[in-house]
């Protein structure tokens, strides 16, 4: 017997009112109606789980582009629990779920009270587990000792005469495990008190105060003294749920709340300061622990009081619990110097800011905006992964002779490498479409594959890995010698004398002038087009290879230009050729800073190596100048989550009631009993006993047999002729 056996799939069915109306209400307090709307939040759910909710619209167009952006947007999955079809769901998934309750709930109570005792000896002889036995005592006694022995196996028993029996036989009904049913009850009432609970501890509140006081969200940024009233909730707002960044000696009570694509100031009836922020870190680095010394001011009173706020151990005072929720950098002071990635040595510039802060740069051509969005102390990076990663396309065969001669192919390692790497100053160049690219530089030079580097991470995509441009530090583990080696790169006239001083090195004097010619034509051509500086074809105009500049543009230059089966000799050629001018170059870029010339020796070479594919990756750039962090100012700032939640005890509730609802109907079973006793001979009587169950088990075979045992005195006998049919009476 199902212990919901008498629940109703279907719902009210309305005797007045027009056929649409009741085919409403029919629907909306219908089963399966509930279950459609459960399933369509599930998957909303999902999607604001995977999708990260409530970041600012920029980085939503960084990271699925403006149309996307836009059409998400529009639909609000960027605030999934707060847009208004969710909540509308969710109303309609709570009155689909009332109603439910309210159509079903009287049939289980009155089903618990229902010993259906008036059931008769042919429904008895259709269950499956059913026995008949005779007594020697007489009716009365049998009846008297089933009744006390169904008592003391905690079974409700009802006594009455069998209803149309033509023997007068007595009927004992007993039933236990009747709570199974209230486990319906229970679990679907859990279900609407957590989506009421929900529903309070939402936006809905928010929105409906915004409504009837005239509240509007802020859409610009502007310091929290300068937001008009309009922008400001009240203090005594039953419901909210916001964040507050407070840097280290700063005070603060204002809440922002995210609603929408804008944001909302909550005032908090007490005022916090933090004294100090503390961050533990393990040895590789990764932060371990952190907490937040701070104040709490009473605004009411004055009072004020020390207190410790760590993760997982939130402060709750005057209904408002401030949890700790990360950490950030609470504007740090940076000094910068900008080198310029394109053009001379000398448009080096340095500039100061705040993290945070943003400025316009321009060149007099293009205009870009920098936003300083962040600064760390320490960074754990994987440096094999690193080691891996850049921004040239795939290697052709060229390059891949190229990385063989100069023996800086990078090997492939899948194994970790953990370490702390030092600063960092992150960064964005926003150009004049809106379109941003995120830089991650770190201060200081790391060690990859025995060569010192200065990583310069790139991506495009929030959320997207960093490419790693790898700068070779110099003998003074300064970036100056590698900036000052791709400055001579792009100088016209740097490139002709490394080309002279290669063709003099390279021919033996009184060499013909037409071979000289011809030297310094192909290593003039080779140096230009690595450069950047590639020639067009005198038939369409346009340039002859596609890339850029570098290793790629040589290597489809040569493709383009030799046959297949002298490309590999061309190869080695152009190998030699660029190897040997770019030597020179850097020479010419040594000597005009007034150092002395590079001796070929192991270090100088390692440097070297790493320069050429530097210079090679640096073409692929995507931004015009490059910023180096050369001292900061650290300011820490703490996030603290602020939340007054009183649907939060409705929800704990509703939790309670969902786990006795779910445990009663999953492992309390419900067993009814029959016992139809007629008298048999002059003081003798017979029994005719069958029992049910919601779910049959091994168990429940054990139970019967133990039972029967106990009521009718008899281990074993043939049972009772069965007639085909279910348990249900």
């Amino acid at each position: 017997m199902s212990s919901i056996s008498n629940v109703s799939t279907s719902g009210l069915r309305l005797r007045s009112g027009s056929r649409s109306w009741r085919s409403f209400v029919e629907l909306l307090s219908s089963m399966r109606f509930a279950i459609s709307l459960l399933v369509v939040v599930a998957i909303a759910s999902i999607i604001g789980t995977v999708l990260q909710q409530g970041e600012p619209l920029n980085n939503y167009i960084d990271q699925f582009g403006p149309f996307w952006a836009a059409v998400f947007h529009r639909i609000d999955l960027f605030n999934v629990y707060s847009s208004w079809w969710f909540v509308m769901i969710m109303g309609f998934l709570v009155v689909s779920t009332s109603l439910c309750l309210i159509r079903n709930t009287p049939k289980i109570l009155a089903d618990l009270r229902n010993f259906k005792a008036g059931i008769r000896e042919q429904g008895l002889r259709s269950f499956h587990d059913k026995f008949e036995a005779e007594q020697v005592t007489p009716r009365e006694t049998t009846v008297a000792r089933i009744v006390a022995q169904l008592k003391g196996r905690g079974y409700a028993v009802k006594v009455q005469p069998a209803e149309g029996d033509a023997q007068g036989g007595t009927m004992v009904a007993a039933k236990t495990g009747g709570i199974n049913r209230l486990g319906y009850i229970l679990a679907h009432s859990a279900f609407v008190l957590i989506c009421l609970g929900g529903l309070l501890d939402g936006d809905m509140m928010i929105r409906l105060q915004m409504l009837l006081s005239g509240k509007q969200t802020l859409k610009s940024n502007m310091e929290i003294s300068q937001v008009p009233q309009r922008n400001i909730l009240s203090v005594n707002n039953p419901t909210y749920r916001g964040n507050l960044s407070i840097p280290e000696g700063s005070s603060s009570n204002m809440a922002i709340l995210t609603i929408g694509d804008g944001s909302i100031l909550q005032p908090l009836p007490f005022i916090i300061t933090l004294k100090k922020f503390v961050v533990d870190y393990y040895s590789t680095g990764m932060p371990r622990l952190f907490a937040s010394d701070v104040v709490i001011t009473d605004r009411k009173t004055g009072k004020s009081f020390p207190a410790t706020i760590r993760v997982n151990h939130p402060l709750t005072y005057d209904g408002v619990t401030i949890f700790q929720s990360g950490f950030d950098d609470g504007g740090s002071h940076l000094m910068l110097k900008a080198w310029p990635m394109q053009g001379p040595v000398e448009n080096t510039f340095d500039l100061t800011g705040d993290v945070g802060s943003s400025r316009q740069l321009t060149n007099g051509k293009q205009a870009l905006r920098l936003e300083l969005t962040g600064f760390r102390m320490m960074n754990v990076e994987d440096l094999n992964r690193a080691e891996q990663d850049g921004k040239a396309p795939p290697s052709s065969s060229f390059m891949h002779r190229f990385d063989e001669h100069l023996g800086a192919a990078v090997k492939r390692n899948d194994t970790s490498k953990l370490t702390n790497v030092g600063p960092a100053v992150i960064y964005k160049l926003r150009d004049a479409a809106g379109q941003a690219h995120e830089f991650f530089n770190y201060m200081l030079p790391v060690e990859l594959g025995g060569t010192k580097v200065f990583l310069a991470g790139e991506r495009s995509e929030l959320g997207g890995a960093y490419h790693y441009l790898r700068i070779p530090a110099d003998s003074k583990d300064s970036i100056d010698g590698w900036m000052r080696f791709r400055a001579a790169l792009d100088d016209p006239a740097l490139r002709t004398r490394a080309v002279d001083a290669y063709v003099k090195e390279s021919l033996p004097p009184g060499s013909p002038a037409t071979l000289v010619q011809q030297l310094q034509a192909t290593a003039g051509r080779t140096l230009d087009i690595f450069a950047g500086e590639v020639p067009d074809d005198p038939k369409t105009g346009l340039p002859v290879v596609k890339a850029p500049g570098g290793l790629p543009a040589l290597a489809e230059f040569l493709e383009k230009s030799v046959p297949k089966d002298q490309l590999a000799k061309a190869s080695d050629v152009f190998i030699r050729v660029l190897n040997g001018t770019l030597w020179q170059l850097w020479q010419a870029s040594r000597a005009q800073a007034g150092q002395a010339p590079a001796v070929d020796n192991a270090a100088n070479n390692r440097f070297f190596n790493a320069a050429v594919l530097a210079l090679s990756d640096s073409t692929f750039y995507p931004a015009p100048l490059y910023l180096q962090l050369t001292d900061f100012k650290q300011v820490e700032a703490s996030i603290f989550q602020v939340a007054r939640a009183p649907g939060k005890v409705i929800v704990y509730f509703g939790a309670i009631l969902l786990i006795l609802g779910v445990f009663a109907m999953l492992y309390i079973r419900e067993r009814r009993v029959w016992f139809l006793v007629r008298d048999s001979g002059p003081s003798g009587s017979k029994t005719l006993m069958a029992m049910s169950t919601n779910r049959r088990t091994l168990e429940f075979q054990k139970d019967f047999e133990t039972l029967r045992t106990a009521t009718l005195g008899v281990a074993s006998q043939a049972p009772a002729a069965a007639t085909p049919g279910s348990d249900h009476p």
